[in-house]
């Protein structure tokens, strides 16, 4: 299978008055071609911070970045700001978490779907709109035209997503970043959205990084999962292979904490307790140690290697899921 992007032995680091934190940690991600790949992690735990790394994205004289990333053959981490910046639209895209924030509010729609048509794609000012109105039909929102002419606080969330989506798939991409696509929508249009990216992925043969914190999110709509903690991969395979094999107890912990519709009314939900390592003064054995009721001495003395289980299955953890060692009660 042809790789779209490489990641390799990332890492991510914050210059702050409380000292140096490392937001993401050796992480290593192959994208493949034409596959959809869900990033998933609680907030915190570096999966936004990783994919802006990896588009280039993240500046400021505070930011530390090493690590190789490889798209399409070429090296971006070798390329000047202006050449990364020119791989934006055609090559890869993004869409952002919060469209309100994302979109211009002083901006007609059609303005600003038609820019990148016009300064990437060299549209003149009649195609770009004619485009715009094609892309806007394409994310299946009703009366294009009359959308084109509506400013971003006359819509709501859901129609705000779809703009932000038509403006990423404008210039044909071949790798879309989505992060969190479906924040703050209600669940029905949350469904709604994570289809129309699924079907734009397959009809227009993109590959796709879906970031989110809902496993449930990624069961259906991804090809492989690489499940993040404290800014380190903990556990990846393929979407088949992580739900019916897990490894990693925070991998479970996450599955389990997600609402499902058998659970009573007034049910309590689950949650996992504790919270993520203070990234400024890491634990030198596992991060998640504090939070896991599997968690044996091993565990806070020695940081545990990325194990691959066979089938490109690989975990982060001593104790993984079906070994036999005692729960805490």
């Amino acid at each position: 299978m042809t790789t779209m992007m490489s990641i390799s032995d990332m890492y991510v680091r914050f210059e702050t008055p409380f000292g140096l934190l490392e937001a993401v940690r050796g992480v290593n991600l192959e994208i493949p071609a034409g596959a959809s790949v869900g990033i998933v992690g609680e907030s915190g735990s570096g999966k936004t911070v990783m994919s802006r790394a990896a588009m280039g994205l993240l500046s400021g004289s505070n930011v530390r970045r090493e690590g190789k990333v490889v798209f399409n053959g070429r090296e971006l981490t070798a390329m000047s700001k202006e050449e990364v910046r020119n791989q934006f639209g055609t090559g890869m895209a993004m869409i952002f978490q919060d469209p309100m924030t994302a979109l211009n509010p002083v901006r007609r729609v059609g303005t600003q779907i038609s820019e990148s048509l016009r300064v990437r794609l060299g549209m003149d000012k009649k195609q770009a709109m004619q485009r715009s109105a094609e892309l806007l039909s394409l994310v299946r929102i009703p009366d294009p035209e009359a959308m084109l002419r509506k400013f971003p606080y006359q819509l709501s969330g859901g129609m705000r997503q779809r703009v932000m989506i038509a403006i990423a798939i404008s210039c044909n991409p071949e790798l879309l970043f989505a992060d969190e696509p479906t924040t703050a929508l209600d669940v029905t249009v949350q469904a709604q959205i994570l289809q129309l990216l699924s079907d734009l992925r397959r009809d227009l043969k993109m590959s796709m990084v879906l970031v989110t914190h809902d496993l449930g999110v990624v069961a259906n709509h991804t090809d492989f999962v690489a499940v993040m903690y404290a800014g380190e991969i903990v556990e990846q395979a393929s979407t088949t292979e992580l739900f019916a094999n897990m490894k990693m107890p925070y991998t479970r912990a996450l599955l389990e904490s997600i609402p499902n519709i058998e659970m009573k009314s007034g049910a309590r939900l689950k949650v996992i307790e504790g919270r993520l390592p203070n990234p400024v003064d890491r634990p030198k054995g596992c991060g998640f140690v504090t939070r896991c009721t599997y968690a044996q001495q091993k565990c806070h003395d020695e940081h545990p290697p990325l194990v691959d289980a066979g089938n490109g299955h690989l975990y982060r953890c001593w104790y993984p899921l079906g070994h036999t060692i005692a729960r805490k009660q």
